[in-house]
């Protein structure tokens, strides 16, 4: 994907692209969330990434989550779907992207947890105590995770 995304680039500059990408909210026994902490704008999101062409999303969340954790997904059960005005995001190098965002959730996993070089920090939080700043285009999904936390205790 990332030589598609350089070829689009290419041809459209900064302009904004739709991008299609699936993230992984993981929950660890005690109910808190994985949330890294990005090496670029230094917020906060979940474990996720651009969909290669072809790829299925399934395979898409499972594969960034092995990426940029180390965590293998034993079951990937769908959150919700996330796209419009919010998931609208600058990079800080310019390049400017609308976000459809297949998101799933996870309590099963395997492996030991590690980040790659896109973050720099990965902790689990209570879903009512997240840390900030989020990046902007997570905000939506923080703010849905949230509100069906509340609703189930």
């Amino acid at each position: 994907m990332r030589e598609y995304i350089k070829e689009m680039r290419q041809l459209v500059g900064t302009r904004p692209l739709l991008l299609c990408g699936a993230s992984v909210i993981v929950m660890n026994k005690s109910g808190h969330v994985l949330m890294m902490r990005r090496t670029d704008n230094n917020s906060w999101c979940f474990p996720g990434g651009a969909i290669e062409l072809g790829e299925e999303v399934r395979e898409a969340a499972a594969r960034e989550l092995f990426e940029e954790t180390g965590l293998h997904a034993e079951q990937l059960d769908i959150f919700d779907v996330f796209s419009g005005e919010r998931l609208y995001y600058k990079y800080p190098h310019g390049d400017e992207v609308y976000n459809v965002d297949i998101v799933f959730t996870t309590t099963q996993y395997s492996g030991e947890l590690t980040i790659n070089n896109e973050n720099k920090e990965a902790r689990f939080f209570p879903v009512n105590e997240l840390p900030t700043p989020i990046s902007p285009p997570v905000l939506p999904i923080v703010e849905t995770l949230q509100k069906a936390f509340h609703e189930t205790i």
